[in-house]
């Protein structure tokens, strides 16, 4: 009897307490994008709608043994990136990649809230930039992101331009700019590799406080459709479609104090 074989996701992030960002939004993504979820924590975090209370940073060789466990045995078809807090962690992360040769590589480079506050410290951030920009398949900042990796001020789409560029002097290979920070009732994502532009993603706004966890479920969906060998223009559509149904069908509900999560589940929970 021929076995089937599952298209297989690694996720290495922080844990959100709340289930509405990081590790557990991932799993949640990769598995509704049709993919078999496997995680590797960087952080544990005590956090909710409202606030992120507590951090505690894995130990970098808990980090490497957790994906070198999953590496060794399972293996992945992609890997999403996402909270990284410290330099040893980073290190020890882009030797896994390259040790076992991981293609599909997304990075969500978690280092900037949405107020602006700093996430990770200058030398996990500059280890991010020597030791996995050159091994991304697409690296996927939001505006604050994208401002503190490029040192330019994004005020409006033709911004992305010289970020485009600014980015690629960074060796890295393509990047998603993420537009939700702009203003304007149409919302568009621009990828680039390298310096041109690729494809743009363009939507509707949805006004809703239930945007938790967006640019986490957003990665791990493109980590998804490459693992499912979609080129990645087009598993960059298939993610924001995903991302887009997800936001609108989550919009009327409500789960906490604050900004709620996307409904991830949502062609499969009956109403």
């Amino acid at each position: 009897m021929s076995m089937k074989h599952y298209k297989k996701v690694l996720t290495i992030a922080g844990s959100d307490s709340g289930g509405g960002a990081g590790i557990q939004a991932d799993i949640k993504t990769i598995s509704a994008c049709g993919c078999y979820a496997m995680s590797a924590i960087t952080a544990i975090t005590a956090q909710n709608t409202v606030e992120v209370s507590e951090i505690h940073n894995v130990p970098a060789d808990m980090v490497a043994a957790q994906i070198a466990a999953v590496l060794e045995d399972i293996g992945a078809d992609a890997v999403k990136l996402g909270m990284l807090p410290t330099e040893a962690s980073v290190v020890a992360i882009a030797g896994l990649l390259k040790k076992y040769e991981v293609t599909n590589v997304v990075l969500d480079p978690v280092m900037v809230s949405t107020s602006g506050s700093r996430l990770i410290d200058e030398p996990a951030a500059e280890a991010i930039r020597t030791h996995l920009f050159p091994l991304a398949t697409v690296v996927t900042p939001n505006i604050p992101e994208t401002e503190y990796l490029t040192e330019l001020k994004i005020v409006s789409e033709a911004d992305f331009a010289d970020a485009a560029v600014a980015m690629s002097q960074q060796r890295v290979r393509a990047v998603l700019f993420k537009a939700g920070h702009l203003d304007g009732k149409m919302l568009t994502d621009y990828l680039f590799d390298s310096e041109k532009l690729i494809r743009s993603y363009r939507y509707d706004r949805i006004n809703t406080l239930n945007t938790h966890g967006t640019g986490c479920s957003l990665s791990s969906a493109i980590a998804s459709y490459l693992a499912l060998e979609y080129p990645l223009a087009e598993a960059v559509q298939l993610a924001e479609n995903y991302l887009h149904k997800a936001i609108l069908n989550g919009c009327e509900y409500r789960l906490g104090h604050g900004h709620g999560p996307v409904h991830h589940f949502y062609k499969w929970w009956a109403e």
